[in-house]
């Protein structure tokens, strides 16, 4: 079988063009694989969540009649320990769950700091 001579030189432009693109494409492009995809969806949810909860948050803190003890312990905390006052007072506990959700307990701990 004869092949034309511009056969080799024409498979070799394609295969390095078709390897440039996926560099390009990967590096700077903004493509990603499907594991990554996933993963990115799976923490934008996630922060969604929390964003979505922190009025939630905020309102059961308002509503607690333990509130004005609650948010002098919560002042009198340090930075790293007012979370921790807000998961122990159960604002930071979603509907249907046993534990406080640690991302909404540190959302609510900033919004709680704002409107001191």
């Amino acid at each position: 079988m004869n092949l034309p001579d511009w056969t080799k030189p024409a498979l070799y432009g394609a295969g390095v063009g078709a390897i440039a693109l996926a560099i390009i494409g990967f590096t700077w492009g903004g493509w990603v694989t499907g594991g990554s995809a996933q993963d990115m969806a799976t923490k934008q949810s996630a922060a969604d969540v929390v964003s979505a909860l922190t009025p939630y948050c905020v309102q059961r803190s308002l509503d607690d009649i333990n509130a004005a003890a609650v948010l002098v312990e919560f002042n009198a905390a340090s930075a790293s320990g007012r979370r921790a006052v807000i998961e122990k007072a159960g604002w930071a506990t979603p509907l249907g769950s046993d534990v406080p959700n640690r991302a909404l307990a540190q959302a609510c701990q900033l919004a709680l700091q704002a409107e001191t």
